[in-house]
């Protein structure tokens, strides 16, 4: 087990550790209504199993998955692997989304918030994980009609009374609505994109001043702060990297956009200091934002976890090293 580096999930007290990881991964190929990639590729459920184990192993107890990841696969790897471990582990997941188990895809175009439809995926997602309770339970659609997130708070709070779920949040970069469900809520956690090319610095301000803990996605911008990327390369047609969604900006066709690969080049030397890998410096970089943050980085193998869970010996870059990235790059305000 490495060093311990923890992190609380805001106001509900639960105690995690300051790196998670994303599960959206593990859930491998699914498709959307149009038949684009809407996942990672292709992927090895042992490895899958084995990873996530190793994770456990190493202190690593906060995952973040959601149902339509890999259209339930996700959530059924997921429960899979934590068997037998599960009052170890502390699991966040997400609903919003219709989708098809059997044919691998998922409809994104209308989010799915009725009270009637979150208990039946909040049930379903407890079958596939195998568990009696989630500990995270977050809305995962980007932006709902302001007069419906009273329903939806309501909902989450009916489900923290029958003992289904602990807390609940809500991934979304939508300031207006995140500041409008905070306010009306118990929430403890706004899931969001922040990495060192992103400005998230009004997300965290809601998060400092209401007792939350951000939970950040995208934290290696997608793989591309993985290192593994470069000009040359072509990502295969069943990866989402190929899709290029509207908020998808850090791969163009399947390519790193050369822009970032510049920024990246500009701030390499700080972020693989001290030995660091560059996924680790990604990492660090992140923590020397705001002691509310928690990374959760995607992952398909063993050697991905081990390399992340290492970020943690390091621990966040020096306030010298910050200033000086900022100094150097112009963040994507978001």
């Amino acid at each position: 087990m490495i060093k311990k580096m923890i992190r609380k999930l805001g106001k509900s007290g639960i105690e995690v550790s300051a790196l998670g990881l994303g599960c959206w991964a593990i859930g491998g190929e699914f498709w959307d209504a149009d038949d684009n990639p809407s996942g990672y590729g292709t992927i090895d459920d042992n490895q899958s199993v084995e990873a996530t184990k190793k994770a456990i192993e190493l202190g690593i107890n906060f995952f973040d998955t959601a149902d339509v990841y890999g259209a339930g696969h996700s959530e059924r790897i997921l429960g899979k692997a934590i068997k037998g471990h599960r009052s170890e582990v502390v699991i966040a997941t997400k609903f919003g989304s219709f989708f098809n188990e059997g044919t691998k895809t998922a409809d994104f175009s209308v989010p799915k918030i009725s009270p009637g439809y979150i208990q039946r995926a909040c049930e379903a997602s407890l079958k596939r994980l195998d568990t009696d309770y989630i500990d995270l339970y977050q809305l995962h659609v980007w932006s709902i009609d302001k007069d419906k997130i009273d329903s939806v708070i309501d909902t989450f709070e009916s489900l923290v009374k029958k003992g289904l779920i602990r807390t609940y949040g809500w991934s979304t970069d939508w300031m207006e609505g995140a500041q409008v469900f905070v306010k009306n809520s118990n929430c403890s956690a706004i899931q969001h994109q922040m990495n060192v090319f992103i400005n998230a610095k009004e997300m965290l301000e809601l998060c400092e001043n209401n007792n939350l803990a951000g939970i950040i996605r995208s934290p290696l911008a997608m793989g591309l702060l993985s290192g593994k990327y470069d000009s040359s390369t072509k990502l295969p047609e069943n990866d989402i990297r190929r899709k290029e969604p509207e908020w998808l900006i850090y791969f163009k066709q399947g390519t790193p956009d050369t822009e970032f690969l510049k920024k990246l080049k500009s701030i390499r030397e700080i972020l693989t200091s001290n030995g660091r890998t560059l996924a680790q410096g990604a990492l660090a970089w992140i923590w020397g934002v705001n002691e509310r943050t928690i990374p959760i980085p995607g992952f398909k193998s063993v050697q991905q976890v081990e390399e992340n869970a290492g970020a943690i010996e390091f621990g966040p870059l020096t306030k010298d090293q910050m200033i000086e990235i900022d100094k150097l790059i112009t963040r994507v305000p978001i």
